[in-house]
């Protein structure tokens, strides 16, 4: 991995809506001639990560453009759990709790859910992103679900590719924590939505924030001011993007529409990121 990069790109967490969103918006991107891919160090958290393994392994965003084909296998997971996210997004709206209390409370919760079905969540995932091997300027982020603690996966790490992103992925509730080494880890975006302070010392850095409209970017700010970057951009859901989400950032049939919409707010984002991701 470069040590002080040059262009850094920032992929945020945004649920399977916020996934579809950002391979559409890499995917139009090209037609004008920019190459997300071409980053110099790709941070991926939660729907980040699916993204920015697929862009820092050289394969298509396009092959995102409508979502996995159930397998056989898929019938043996469970289901989303709506009693466990209220469990969820009450103790994250706690705000007498501290971050990390609130990050442990939450971990507590995602403990409770079973580990049998690692196995199918990283075949599951092997299949999206399209590879085991790591690139070597890709992060994921990922929470350990005891601690709290943010951790941070490279190719560095024993953990595969897939683990690493099935881990940053798992929002208590719809996913279980997945198990790496002795520890087992849930989504990354427990920590942050975004985690650009990763991207210390970058001098072009590009943001994409699927969850922007929803959440305030106080710590996206103060992430920026840890990174300093020499010149930064923020790209965030367009109006077009809120509606194509839908109500349920998990919910499969929004995929398509949100890729398209990415697709086509590509357009109007070409200006700027041209004038800050020189090709």
């Amino acid at each position: 991995m470069t040590q002080f990069p040059k262009r850094a790109l920032i992929l945020g967490a945004g649920g399977v809506v916020g996934t579809a969103w950002m391979a559409g918006l890499a995917a139009g991107s090209r037609r004008h001639g920019i190459d997300l891919a071409a980053a110099d160090l790709i941070v991926g958290t939660s729907a980040g990560a699916i993204v920015g393994a697929v862009l820092a392994s050289g394969r298509d965003p396009d092959e995102l453009a409508a979502p996995r084909q159930p397998a056989p296998s898929d019938s043996q997971l469970p289901a989303p759990d709506p009693r466990v996210l209220d469990r969820v997004f009450a103790v994250l709206g706690d705000g007498d709790a501290a971050p990390e209390q609130r990050r442990r409370r939450v971990g507590e919760i995602a403990l409770e859910m079973s580990a049998e079905h690692d196995a199918v969540h990283v075949e599951r995932m092997r299949t999206l992103i399209g590879t085991a091997r790591w690139p070597d300027r890709l992060l994921i982020v990922a929470v350990d679900a005891r601690s709290g603690e943010r951790r941070v996966f490279d190719r560095h790490d024993a953990a595969a590719l897939p683990d690493a992103v099935v881990a940053s992925r798992a929002m208590p509730g719809v996913y279980p924590p997945m198990t790496i080494g002795d520890r087992r880890f849930m989504d990354g975006g427990m920590h942050s939505a975004t985690n650009a302070d990763l991207a210390a010392a970058a001098e072009l850095l590009v943001i994409i924030h699927p969850l922007a409209h929803l959440f305030a970017t106080a710590d996206l700010d103060a992430e920026l001011l840890s990174a300093q970057p020499t010149e930064s951009l923020l790209i965030t859901p367009d109006e077009r993007s809120v509606t194509a989400f839908g109500a349920d950032l998990h919910d499969r049939a929004h995929w398509i529409p949100s890729y398209r919409a990415g697709f086509a707010q590509a357009d109007a984002e070409a200006t700027r990121l041209q004038r800050i991701w020189p090709r």
